[in-house]
């Protein structure tokens, strides 16, 4: 097996098709982690963190937090905060190499390129390696999205640019209000930067249902964002501003030391010689089945090169999948739901349908509501807003979906997508016992309340 691309999808497979005993080959030209380690989730969280432990003292040398802290006034230095981030990534894609050696894996360093569908040459530091292979793995993850009018350069940057500051922007303004725009854009505001965000719909985060993302905007209003919702960015105006067309069509110039573009991303399909291979398309993206197969035989794809969700995740699945149909197991893509996280301040997580969306279905539910603010171990964080929400059936109480936000509540993702996969009804949420205090208790409250009868409500 030969696999092309080392990020979350590309690195599974290799490990888990060395684990199966297949000879394995994987190419990568960075470093082993794909953009998820190196410049993408796991950099980014690492900001985040460090953003919120220096806005909380932050808060707390102003007296505006009550524990009984006091702190002298502090400072944040973005220079050795990246020294502290880039050890991280060190540890992580370092151990991602040192597992794809232990599973007997060949790692070639190279820019692939295939001359058809089982045979791809790479370009490596040492002249050109011919590799050849009965089945391959396409993992070539994808890129930033870049808009024409502004091209990445100078004070226009990416999420990767983004992350790789030494220098805080005294103003910056974000073109999109994504969760990259505004997971970044938060983390700058929090470590004093002067934040704008341009947004071309009416509100932030319009993939989420606008009940989930009422805690986060309230939370930018706190940190002294300024959103410009139904704006349209328009271009540099000038080296110090950026034009943009605001919601009532007039012109406004917003001055920014740095714009970061955060407009999506889009498959990377070109580069590695797609054009020799015979696949089928999905509009921009490689069209597989249901076995991550594509319109080639022995031609397997994963990861954001196939599709949404773009998510680190669902290319592991579908990398560790793939790895074991090619060993000769009988695999197959029948996952109910896939959790999807947004990492703002407080946290949105959601698995499976929305109440929305199950109405869109024709579905007639029943929806339980819990409020952190009821929840100790919210009170004990200081970490009160949002809530837990669960979607079921009417009928026979089947849960359809499960969605919070609040602080931390991304780590109940796990627990949400476990619910669905084993296919959980109400009952079986509201009959199990959750530790206290946690706000996972928030979870059995919820299913309660669906069911008409919650305890601390």
């Amino acid at each position: 097996m030969l696999v092309v691309g080392a990020g979350p999808g590309g690195y599974v497979a290799a490990i888990r098709a060395g684990q199966l005993g297949l000879d394995t080959v994987i190419v990568e030209a960075g470093r082993p982690g794909g953009t998820c380690l190196n410049i993408g989730c796991i950099p980014s969280k690492a900001l985040i963190h460090a953003a919120g432990e220096f806005h909380h003292v932050a808060r707390m040398a102003r007296g505006q937090r009550t524990p009984g802290i006091s702190v002298a006034a502090p400072s944040f230095d973005l220079g050795p905060c990246q020294e502290w981030k880039g050890g991280i990534v060190n540890r992580l894609t370092n151990g991602v190499a040192e597992l794809l050696k232990r599973a007997r894996v060949k790692t070639v360093e190279g820019t692939a390129r295939f001359r058809d569908g089982k045979t791809v040459e790479v370009a490596t530091a040492t002249g050109t390696q011919v590799i050849r292979a009965a089945n391959v793995v396409i993992a070539t993850g994808s890129v930033p999205v870049e808009l024409s009018f502004l091209p990445f350069g100078g004070r226009v940057i990416s999420s990767t640019e983004a992350l790789a500051l030494t220098e805080l922007p005294r103003r910056l303004v974000v073109v999109g209000a994504g969760y990259i725009g505004l997971e970044l854009g938060m983390a700058f505001a929090k470590l004093g930067s002067e934040v704008a965000i341009v947004e071309a719909a009416d509100r932030i985060l319009p993939q989420y249902d606008a009940e989930l993302t009422r805690p986060v905007a309230e939370r930018l209003r706190e940190l002294g964002v300024t959103p410009y919702l139904g704006a349209k960015a328009q271009g540099m105006a000038g080296e110090g501003a950026l034009l943009i067309e605001t919601a009532d069509g007039t012109a406004a110039r917003l001055p920014a030391d740095a714009v970061l573009v955060t407009v999506g991303r889009r498959p990377r399909t070109e580069g590695w010689g797609r054009e020799e291979l015979a696949l089928a398309m999905n509009g921009p993206f490689v069209a597989i089945d249901e076995q991550c197969r594509t319109a080639m035989r022995g031609v397997y794809a994963v990861g954001d090169v196939t599709g949404e969700p773009m998510l680190a995740h669902r290319a592991m699945a579908q990398g560790e999948m793939v790895a074991e149909i090619i060993a000769g197991q009988r695999r197959a893509w029948d996952k109910v739901a896939i959790p999807a996280i947004c990492f703002t301040d407080p946290e949105i997580v959601t698995v499976g349908l929305s109440p929305d969306g199950a109405r869109a279905a024709g579905i007639e539910t029943r929806v339980g509501r819990y409020p952190l603010s009821a929840n100790g171990r919210a009170m004990t964080m200081e970490a009160e807003s949002g809530f837990v929400r669960i979607v079921a059936r009417a009928d026979n109480h089947l849960v359809l979906g499960m969605q919070a936000v609040g602080a931390g509540v991304g780590e109940l993702s796990a627990t949400f997508g476990l619910a669905l996969e084993m296919g959980a009804r109400l009952e079986d949420v509201a009959g199990t016992i959750h530790a206290h205090p946690t706000l996972g208790e928030c979870v059995q409250e919820a299913a309660m309340r669906a069911l008409g009868h919650a305890i601390h409500i």
